[in-house]
């Protein structure tokens, strides 16, 4: 055989071999199936803190957003976004926030689940943790929301929304969103009060069991006594004797716990999740006499 046709034969013998060897490869790795990507629902009770994973309400699966743990540290998650008409407010006015929730198509969601008795819930601090309010605005028919809101005093502050949106498919998706606000002026932060778990607001003393630990779900017992020393005559509030949130100091990171629903005595029983070292401020909402009153504690996690 002259040297020409050797060549061209390894060559032609070359090319075959290289494509047996891709379709080889190609049955040993095949490409990804496209109907498998993305994240699939995982039914739970629903009894945790908001950012730990998906769970169901009524029968109902519910996709959560947020980190493992802690929420609220974005202005969009899972397709959703908080989109405020303003950020900025007068100190010691009243003024009015207004927002919309979006969905990934930039379209104002209208859709909602009522969950604690409210299709929406938004909680307004400062970024000391201070100036706590629970707040629950009105939606119009375009799906814009309102709410009377006050910043009593300069500096940052932190808004989130804590809804369940319900897509077109009636899937739904739970969700804590936060946007910054500010009031200008001097900010001169306070710092967070000596840890207790105890306190005492409008002669009510409120007092709590329990301690919370990284990563795991651990149970907080609070009570509420009166002024004469006997149990506190609790009141349903948001369809519970109590709603408790928790905030992380620093990134403010946000945990929404749910009670249990049968109170255990004069107690009423929370379950927390924190999820990393560090200290939480925790604000416990509870009704006496159709008043609805706030309880605060700082709450160190090793």
């Amino acid at each position: 055989m002259d040297p020409a046709t050797l060549r061209l034969a390894l060559t032609v013998g070359g090319l075959v071999l290289a494509v047996l060897l891709g379709f080889g490869l190609g049955r040993l790795n095949p490409p990804p199936n496209p109907t498998r990507t993305g994240s699939l629902p995982v039914t739970g009770e629903h009894s945790h803190a908001p950012g730990v994973g998906a769970h169901s309400h009524g029968g109902v699966t519910v996709t959560q957003g947020g980190d493992a743990g802690a929420a609220g540290l974005s202005i969009s998650s899972a397709g959703y976004t908080l989109a405020p008409s303003t950020v900025e407010f007068a100190p010691g006015r009243a003024g009015e926030l207004r927002f919309q929730i979006r969905d990934e198509r930039r379209r104002a969601v209208t859709r909602f689940a009522a969950v604690h008795d409210k299709p929406l819930h938004l909680v307004v601090v400062r970024r000391d943790l201070t100036g706590y309010q629970h707040l629950h605005p009105t939606m119009a028919a375009d799906g814009t929301w309102s709410v009377p809101l006050t910043l009593a005093e300069p500096g940052a502050w932190r808004a989130y929304a804590d809804f369940t949106a319900v897509a077109d498919d009636g899937r739904q998706t739970a969700l804590i969103l936060g946007a910054d606000l500010a009031a200008p002026g001097g900010y001169t932060p306070r710092p967070l009060p000596a840890p207790a778990t105890s306190a005492t607001v409008d002669g009510f003393t409120v007092g709590y069991a329990g301690t919370p630990a990284v990563g795991q779900s651990v149970p907080l017992r609070f009570r509420v006594t009166g002024p004469d020393g006997a149990a506190a005559p609790l009141e349903p509030y948001l369809g519970a004797y109590g709603h408790l949130v928790a905030l992380r100091e620093g990134d403010l990171g946000y945990l929404h716990v749910h009670p249990e629903p049968v109170r255990d005595g004069d107690a009423v029983t929370f379950w927390l999740t924190a999820p990393g070292p560090g200290r939480y401020r925790m604000f416990l909402d509870f009704q006496v006499g159709g008043v609805v009153r706030t309880a605060a504690f700082t709450v160190p996690v090793a």
